[in-house]
């Protein structure tokens, strides 16, 4: 498993910076969560790793590859999922064809295999089902399977969206505000499931989080941006002793 880093980076959108000369190191294995008021510039960040925007200037790299200019889909490939604030999921179609419609990336064979579906084909289908299946299970989701996306509870839906993104059996996992509108028996559930995620299938997790409870008690290192700028890192303990953290969050005395 390798790291990923984030090497000076700066993203404008018109001559306004979304993010200043940012350096993070991801370290593999860990929840490390990335923290700030709103409009702080963490979803722009995620943006940036994930390849739905392009540094201005800076690098991003996840271990010796160069993810700076990359597209999504390479990204993707390269085992990096993402779980999205605003769910990214079809809400006319069951949990099972969202999660087997997001896991289509992995189906590898010819145009002619697919046409006539045999041999390959049938074989790669069932062993994506296979995976697809195991991922509900996993995230528990067994009775709502068959069920239209857009008839289910907005706290199992943003459960659905993590399960989306497992599907592409990540090494990496960004999950932006996965907790956000849930109440509290939904938010234990989903903290339970980011653990069993991190620990079970030995997943780098870098979490976008509001709930400061959550991230102070989950979190192997935090990164605290404000207004674009890392103003602080480091374990929860240091984080909550950082003066500049406490006064983003609060204001001077």
């Amino acid at each position: 498993m390798n790291p990923l880093t984030i090497a000076d980076v700066t993203l404008t959108f018109g001559g306004i910076n979304a993010l200043t000369n940012v350096d993070m190191r991801f370290e593999p294995g860990l929840i490390s969560s990335v923290i700030g008021p709103n409009g702080a510039g963490k979803t722009s960040l995620l943006n940036c790793i994930s390849g739905f925007y392009h540094p201005t200037s800076g690098e991003i790299k996840y271990g010796d590859r160069r993810l700076t200019h990359a597209s999504p889909h390479k990204v993707s490939s390269l085992g990096i999922a993402r779980a999205f604030q605003n769910l990214e999921l079809f809400r006319g179609m069951t949990v099972l064809d969202n999660l087997m419609l997001a896991r289509h990336q992995k189906l590898k064979y010819s145009f002619l295999h697919a046409l006539v579906y045999f041999g390959k084909t049938s074989r790669v289908e069932a062993e994506n089902r296979g995976y697809v299946e195991d991922v509900v299970d996993f995230m528990e989701l067994e009775p709502y399977r068959k069920r239209m996306v857009g008839s289910l509870s907005y706290g199992v839906q943003k459960r659905v969206e993590v399960a989306r993104a497992l599907t592409l059996d990540p090494t990496i996992l960004l999950l932006d505000e996965p907790m956000a509108g849930m109440n509290i028996e939904e938010k234990e559930d989903m903290v339970r499931f980011i653990i069993d995620i991190q620990k079970e299938r030995e997943t780098t997790i870098i979490l976008v989080e509001h709930d400061l409870g959550v991230v102070m008690d989950i979190s192997d290192h935090i990164y605290v941006l404000d207004f674009g700028e890392l103003i602080g890192s480091g374990n929860p303990a240091e984080v909550a002793r950082n003066k500049k953290v406490v006064e983003a969050y609060i204001g001077e005395d």
